[in-house]
């Protein structure tokens, strides 16, 4: 990237930021106000080592954690292995059942877990080394939600560039009407492309009058 374009980004990115905090303050609460609890089920994309997972399992909920990395997968299995209702997939979702290429954080051999959440199958993502990528299972995320016997009542996706892709492909299998809430970080400055992509998102979902896909989390 050319130091033009990383200024530009950068001062993008910042007034983005303060146009965006209070509606991350507001999605935090909606998020936190969600009570879960036994006979519910929540889909966590991107468990990374299940800090997120372990609070929408505390009180019984059904939880399918999804999380590529093998490194913090085995953190997440840790971290869970008390709560029976956690069910964690070692794969990414996708638009697609197959294999796919997990890029790696370009500090990751400095701190392999602390670096896990940086990586993505985004070969173009800002902080990742493109010369260095594991192949991990892929699983098509709306198969799976239609072979639920029961509605989601959180969906929460964080996985590093790609959620703008996995919404959309929700809503074109219509499986968003099989979901109670959606959240989800968007990561918009890290993907070069990724903001006017999410601007089409935001656009569609007011067009189709979808209010239940929060865009703003985290």
């Amino acid at each position: 990237m050319n130091p033009l374009t990383r200024v530009g980004l950068k001062l993008a990115r910042q007034i983005n930021n303060l146009a965006k905090s209070p509606r991350q303050h507001r999605a935090a609460a909606a998020f936190d106000a969600v009570a879960l609890g036994r006979g519910d089920v929540a889909i966590d994309c991107g468990a990374n080592v299940g800090e997120i997972t372990a609070r929408m399992a505390a009180n019984g909920a059904t939880v399918h954690a999804f999380e590529p990395s093998p490194i913090a997968f085995e953190a997440l299995t840790g971290k869970t292995a008390g709560l029976d209702s956690v069910v964690a997939h070692q794969c990414a979702v996708s638009d697609h059942d197959g294999t796919a290429r997990l890029y790696l954080h370009r500090k990751f051999k400095h701190s392999p877990l602390g670096h896990s959440a940086g990586s993505s199958l985004k070969a173009a993502k800002h902080n990742l080394d493109p010369d260095h990528s594991i192949e991990v299972p892929t699983i098509d995320l709306a198969d799976f939600i239609e072979s639920l016997p029961s509605r989601v009542r959180v969906l929460k996706i964080d996985i590093e560039g790609l959620e703008v892709m996995l919404i959309n492909h929700l809503i074109d299998r219509g499986v968003l009407d099989r979901i109670d809430q959606v959240f989800c970080e968007t990561h918009e400055f890290k993907v070069p492309g990724l903001l006017t992509e999410c601007r089409a998102l935001r656009r569609r979902l007011a067009i189709e009058n979808i209010c239940h896909v929060n865009l703003d989390w985290a």
